[in-house]
Parts: C-alpha cells; sequence; structure tokens
C-alpha cells in the first residue's frame, strides 16, 4: 500500500512470519490473487490474531528506511543549499540501509524499492534543477495506489477485504456477507482518505517552489509512516467482524504451503 511514504521496522523479538492464507474452492482465480496479494504485502499478525500494524510496515528498520533518505536530502539542502550535495546525502543514506540488509542477510526487497526510488528522485529533481521534483515521485504513487483502492471499491473487492480477510482467516467468505463487504468497503475509504490527506496538503506546498520545499518535507516525513500506521491500524478496527456477521478474531491455523 503505501506508497513511499510507507512505513519503518527495527529488529526485536522473533515475529510470526507473514500470513500464509488458504484459497478457497470457489472462484479460485480470485482467491489464488488474493492470497497472493495478502502474502507479497507483507502482513504480519500477532499470536492473538490482531495485525502487527508496525511489523507490517517494515518494523522500526522499515520506518528508518522510508524516512531517512527523505530527512538527509533536507537537512543536507537547508544547510548547503547545494542540490547535488542534497541529492548525494539522500543516495547515500539509501545506500546504507541495503548494505546494512545484506549483512544482516534479510530479504532486500524494501531496500531496494527505497533506494530505486531515491535513484528517481533524485533524477527527476537534478533534471529540473528543482528540489522540490524530489517529491514528485510520491505523489504519483499516492495517485496510483487511490486510483486502484476506488476501482477495487467499485468492483466489490476492496483492498482491505483482501489483506484482512486472510489475516482473519476469513478467506473470500466475506464476500458473501453484505455487511462484511460494506466494512471492508469503509475500511477502504479510510486507507484512501490517508493517501488523499497526503496529496492535499502536500501539492499546495510544492506548487509554492523552493518556498515551501522545508514544509513539504517535513509534513512528507509526518504524513509517511506514521500517518500509514495510523490509517491501517483505525481500517482494521472498523473492520472488526461482530458476532452477527463473523466469527471472532482468533488466530488462523497456518493453511498449506502457496502454491503461487
Amino acid at each position: 500500500m503505501t506508497p513511499s511514504e510507507n512505513p519503518d521496522p527495527a529488529a526485536g523479538p522473533a515475529a510470526p512470519e507473514p500470513v500464509k492464507p488458504r484459497s478457497t474452492p470457489e472462484t479460485p482465480s480470485m482467491a489464488g490473487f488474493a492470497e497472493d496479494y495478502a502474502v507479497k504485502a507483507g502482513l504480519h499478525r500477532t499470536k492473538d490474531g490482531s495485525i502487527d500494524v508496525l511489523k507490517s510496515a517494515g518494523g522500526v528498520q522499515g520506518v528508518a528506511e522510508s524516512i531517512v533518505p527523505g530527512l538527509m536530502f533536507l537537512v543536507a539542502f537547508t544547510i548547503t543549499r547545494e542540490l547535488t550535495l542534497s541529492l548525494v546525502a539522500a543516495l547515500a543514506a539509501a545506500a546504507v540501509f541495503t548494505v546494512a540488509r545484506l549483512i544482516q542477510r534479510r530479504p532486500l526487497t524494501q531496500a531496494l524499492a527505497g533506494i530505486a526510488g531515491v535513484g528517481i528522485s533524485a533524477w527527476l529533481a537534478n533534471t529540473t534543477g528543482k528540489a522540490e521534483d524530489f517529491y514528485v515521485l510520491g505523489f504519483l504513487t499516492n495517485a496510483a495506489y487511490i486510483a486502484g483502492m476506488v476501482i477495487s471499491i467499485a468492483l466489490r473487492w476492496p483492498i482491505a477485504g483482501l489483506l484482512f480477510g486472510f489475516i482473519r482467516n476469513e478467506g473470500l467468505d466475506w464476500r458473501k456477507d453484505p455487511v462484511r463487504v460494506r466494512a471492508y468497503r469503509l475500511g477502504t475509504w479510510v486507507i484512501v482518505a490517508v493517501l488523499a490527506l497526503r496529496l492535499l496538503v502536500q501539492v499546495p506546498l510544492y506548487l509554492l517552489g523552493e518556498q515551501g520545499l522545508a514544509g513539504l518535507a517535513t509534513t512528507r516525513l509526518i504524513m509517511g509512516a506514521p500517518l500509514y500506521i495510523l490509517g491501517i491500524w483505525v481500517a482494521w478496527l472498523i473492520t472488526k467482524p461482530v458476532a452477527s456477521s463473523a466469527q471472532p478474531d482468533e488466530p488462523a491455523q497456518p493453511g498449506p504451503p502457496s502454491q503461487h
């Protein structure tokens, strides 16, 4: 989900593995797609069957990976007013996290995605010579996520249902219950609102040019991982099943390994 301004993880005690849900016999192709989507999204759950929001956001190290490069860019540019030096500082910070993951022998997916994003952002800013263009990629990513989630709601396959349904061991059965469908549509709208709020606040600052750069960079940090985590948690709470429409949350039993 989110986009780029996405979340940060620190290594801690051993945590549950990402959810490996089971498919349902009905609509096998969609069930397989939903299963893959939930697994690849890196969602984690706690021992009591709830969602581990921080770990799903990448943990402390993951959140740091999403915040520090942008912070380094802001600090360097504020002090030196040198665009090239500031872009190098951001790229160097992203590279450090990639090396750290290599040393830790941890999956490189998030770090590589992060350094690729920083690299594209740096290229855009360097090409135009405008420091504020360092943040354009984030706008485009947010807009793409918003479009995808709105389409999922219109098609009655809300993203929140695809993600949370398997953590709760509902599979795709929630689609048979209008109450659950409405709940997951509302949960998806919450995530859309988080992404839209970023654009509403940050785009006007971007349009101010270098004058709005400090405000843009600061709101980018605040509305990145912290707001994302809050949005996911609120979406999780408001989509919680009630006794009348679904079984209460309980730890799902591991299903057979995914064949996808």
